[in-house]
């Protein structure tokens, strides 16, 4: 199998705030992001070649339209992507694809949703499952949960470390959806959505759009951000069952996806030690279970020591490795289309050192993980600095 290790490199980044944005629609926030990320890298929309646009939600059917219409890309390749939560990121990996073969010189990756248009009443419920009909995200992660308390002697308190710190990091951020510290009293007397997770357990439903302009190192440097363009030096997807949590052999300890996409990406990054080789990560926190879940199936703790791993301070900001610098998914916002294209921006601006919020010093290389569905689908994406 080839490798797509060092052949792309993102030149420019652009994000919407995240919120509700009642006075905006899916195409002003695409504009918005799409223009910010092009005025960044130097470009314009003659320059780019083809466009990709992660969506879950909105303009089914409807292909690359929602993109192409307010940009007027028009009699250029624009192409939908639809994969869960990871659709942001698997638009990019399209993207690089395209542009790592040689086809396309400047692509533009972009990801938008426009949840609160829709509302939690809007959304699918028929999950291909006879037994899932009716089962909520919540309640399906509230299941994990209850599994590691079992296993792991985790508790509620655990949980709540993830919230406090994510929106400590949040409350940096400008862009974010939601900018406030909590204390770890106010998690743990929210009111409960579906035990053991609570109000602060839950990320919120937000409007919002990233987008990215991608190309490839010999003409990264020549562009605007010629000395610090982000080299793309691992990109993994990989789908498990559609249902996991359906199969006998799911432990409820774990998403086998992001295991799996982790060890493609460690292996095409030419990673060992992943906790003292990579300096931040932004990772798929839908639900506090769900970062403590990711950090070990992303290796940086051994299984059952994630809660210690917060804990003890090694997540943080000047930690071991900062995870989710930005706030994630809880505090930024869950835009589900976006979502994988707007970590993207943060990991890229951290390398770069302009950072909109907590900016992790040093900062070299940088992994973005997006989970998709209860665990269907995973995207890993390692940036790292070009030497």
């Amino acid at each position: 199998m080839g490798s797509i290790k060092d052949k792309t490199a993102i030149i420019g980044v652009g994000c919407t705030k995240f919120g509700e944005l009642w006075e905006k629609d899916a195409e002003d926030l695409i504009v918005e992001a799409a223009f910010e990320a092009m005025d960044d890298a130097g470009v314009t929309p003659d320059d780019i070649e083809a466009t990709w646009v992660g969506n879950l939600y909105d303009f089914t059917g409807l292909s690359g339209s929602v993109a192409a219409e307010p940009l007027k890309l028009f009699g250029k390749p624009t192409t939908r992507v639809e994969n869960f939560c990871a659709s942001g990121m698997d638009a990019f990996r399209n993207a690089c694809f395209a542009v790592a073969s040689g086809v396309y010189d400047v692509v533009l990756a972009c990801g938008v949703e426009k949840l609160m248009d829709v509302g939690g009443s809007g959304l699918p419920v028929d999950m291909g499952h006879p037994v899932m009909r009716g089962a909520s995200a919540p309640a399906m992660f509230a299941l994990t949960a209850t599994r590691c308390f079992h296993e792991y002697g985790w508790t509620r308190e655990d949980l709540a470390q993830v919230a406090v710190k994510n929106h400590k990091n949040g409350a940096h951020h400008p862009k974010a959806h939601f900018r406030r510290a909590i204390s770890l009293d106010t998690a743990l007397n929210a009111p409960m959505i579906a035990w053991p997770l609570g109000r602060f357990d839950s990320c919120a439903m937000s409007d919002g759009a990233a987008a990215v302009v991608i190309t490839r190192p010999e003409i990264a440097k020549k562009s605007k951000h010629k000395h610090d363009y982000a080299l793309t030096k691992a990109n993994a997807l990989t789908m498990h069952a559609f249902l996991p949590m359906y199969r006998a052999s799911f432990d409820w300890l774990g998403f086998p996806a992001t295991q799996a996409s982790a060890k493609l990406a460690y292996a095409e990054a030419g990673i060992k030690n992943p906790v003292a080789e990579i300096d931040l990560a932004e990772v798929h926190d839908c639900f506090t279970i769900t970062e403590l879940l990711n950090i070990q199936d992303l290796g940086f703790c051994e299984r059952g020591q994630a809660a210690k791993f917060v804990r003890e301070g090694h997540a943080d900001v000047g930690g071991k490795i900062a995870v989710n610098a930005s706030g994630g998914l809880k505090c930024f916002g869950h835009p589900i289309g976006a979502t994988g294209c707007r970590m993207l921006c943060e990991i890229t601006k951290q390398l770069q050192g302009r950072a909109d919020g907590a900016q992790v010093k040093n900062a070299r290389l940088g992994l973005a993980h997006n989970l998709g569905g209860p665990g269907s689908v995973c995207a890993v994406t390692i940036l790292g600095l070009p030497q």
